[in-house]
């Protein structure tokens, strides 16, 4: 009882911040996803076969789901979501239904103010049905990305260290290799000019995990076309690793960065898309910026962020502006959105 007067409160609040109903699909075309999105959700979800052979799973996650709603049945852009996901999380004894309430604006047209709303309209709801003392934890991926792009190092390891940042355990090897600059071996590399040839021949639209074969290629004919030796990891390496420890204050993060910037001789301007990680200063709330957070999903690419209440976490989101276009949109589609777990209310 007490949950479904919390969710009252919590709907009521997100109709009265212009959030209109949506209804995503509960049954999913299992390899849409998977082909689309990668294999990250394979593991997780709860697949069965229908009558006419066609492999369907309950959603797994639902902005993914809303995601795939609003491209095919042309919802309102500036949604609300209730409902439930079904997932298997690899802890023993855990619960495989999440109970969620959300939001998303897809089509997003001003980062800014759009980031801003999703972020204030979920702490507001926070505050209406939590007494403790309300946290934030904020990051943006795009940082990293901009940081790596000024870094001078070959395309190859550009490419890699942005595509896997959401691996933490994966990424830690590739800072190791990179540092000690072990590249791939020259078997492994013909391989790589082996398949290059071959996919040149496949239909250059097909999607496969998110990205069209031409994509692919392009990124294929970069890393071929590097230079295998690079002497400069070490230092790299130790400026990644230097970046990844900021943590500090929201109004402390310019001066922390300028400091990063100088003392590794960068340009003061590789952090120029700051603004909507500064506009959040106008939250009342105790605001923490962190770079090395929110790498756990990989289709956050702009900011992050966790509300806590006490020690727990209640809600999450952030920024996904590639996911529509691996979902089908013909383009980027400028996407962000937040859900409060219930269990933890």
């Amino acid at each position: 009882m007490k949950s479904k007067k919390l969710s009252k409160t919590i709907i009521k609040n997100f109709k009265d911040n212009g959030f209109v109903l949506s209804e995503p699909d509960v049954l999913l075309d299992s390899e849409y996803i998977i082909e689309r999105s990668g294999e990250k959700f394979r593991s997780s979800m709860l697949t069965f076969e229908s009558e006419n052979g066609k492999t369907m799973c309950l959603r797994p996650d639902l902005t993914v789901a809303s995601c795939i709603n609003f491209l095919q049945k042309k919802t309102s852009s500036k949604i609300y979501y209730s409902g439930q996901a079904y997932r298997r999380l690899g802890n023993k004894g855990s619960n495989f239904i999440n109970d969620q309430l959300g939001i998303e604006i897809l089509g997003s047209k001003n980062q800014i103010e759009d980031d801003f709303k999703v972020i204030s309209t979920i702490l507001s709801s926070a505050k209406k049905i939590k007494s403790k003392r309300i946290q934030v934890k904020v990051g943006d991926i795009s940082l990293f990305k901009s940081l790596i792009n000024a870094l001078d190092m070959p395309e190859r390891w550009k490419l890699r260290l942005i595509r896997h940042f959401w691996r933490p355990i994966y990424f830690k090897e590739l800072l190791k290799r990179l540092e000690k600059n072990t590249d791939i071996d020259a078997i492994t590399f013909d391989a790589d000019k082996k398949r290059f040839f071959e996919m040149q021949k496949m239909d250059q639209d097909k999607v496969v995990a998110g990205r069209s074969i031409s994509e692919i290629l392009k990124r294929f004919d970069k890393k071929l076309k590097d230079p295998r030796s690079f002497s400069d990891g070490k230092q790299i390496v130790k400026i990644i690793k230097s970046f990844l420890k900021i943590n500090c204050k929201l109004l402390k993060l310019d001066e922390k960065l300028l400091v990063f910037a100088k003392k590794n001789k960068l340009k003061k301007n590789i952090f120029k898309d700051l603004k909507s990680i500064q506009n959040l200063k106008k939250l009342k709330e105790d605001v923490n910026f962190i770079t090395n957070f929110g790498r756990d999903v990989e289709y956050y690419t702009g900011i992050v962020f966790e509300v806590f209440s006490g020690e727990k976490e209640i809600a999450r989101g952030g920024r996904y502006d590639n996911l529509l276009k691996s979902l089908g949109a013909k383009k980027n589609t400028p996407a962000v959105g937040a859900a409060i777990n219930l269990k933890n209310i």
